[in-house]
């Protein structure tokens, strides 16, 4: 849970987190809000917040140009990664069992890219031993058309 009392106190907006836009502003237009407790627009996904180091970091610097001054909108898809021994993972967008779950084994359980969809689109993508694929990731998952489970085999290369 994101520690969000002092900003509720303050007044700013708080759901799951401090509500921001695109140049990661609260709801009071002097105060700024990144990482862990920040809740954003994803791009393709829609209002989330991810607590893992490549958001913390990369909204971290984009809220910090943004108070500078930079109007560039803050559309950084994060993703999220651990090493398990000999086996390592790096997990784009939304994991989430409750939708369709495709997975497209090079070696089953060793290797592979696991996909979660939604109403047939890509929503998140799990790179199971699967190395250099997370922008490929970002970019199956912000396409606009709609796709069936087997289209994605090989979709990715493992």
């Amino acid at each position: 849970m994101p520690n969000t009392e002092l900003a509720q106190e303050a007044g700013l907006a708080v759901e799951d987190g401090i509500v921001v836009d695109s140049s990661l502003r609260t709801s009071h237009p002097h105060v700024f809000a990144a990482g862990d407790v920040a809740r954003f627009d994803a791009p393709s996904l829609g209002r989330m917040r991810v607590e893992h180091e490549d958001n913390a970091v990369t909204m971290g610097h984009a809220a910090g140009r943004a108070m500078a001054g930079d109007p560039a909108a803050y559309s950084h898809l994060p993703y999220f990664y651990s090493d398990l021994f000999e086996l390592g993972y790096e997990a784009v967008g939304q994991m989430d069992p409750r939708g369709e779950i495709f997975a497209d084994w090079k070696e089953p359980f060793r290797q592979g890219v696991v996909y979660y969809l939604r109403d047939r689109r890509v929503r998140g993508v799990l790179l199971w031993n699967t190395w250099d694929q997370v922008d490929a990731a970002r970019s199956l998952i912000a396409e606009p058309g709609l796709v069936g489970a087997t289209e994605l085999v090989g979709r990715l290369p493992v």
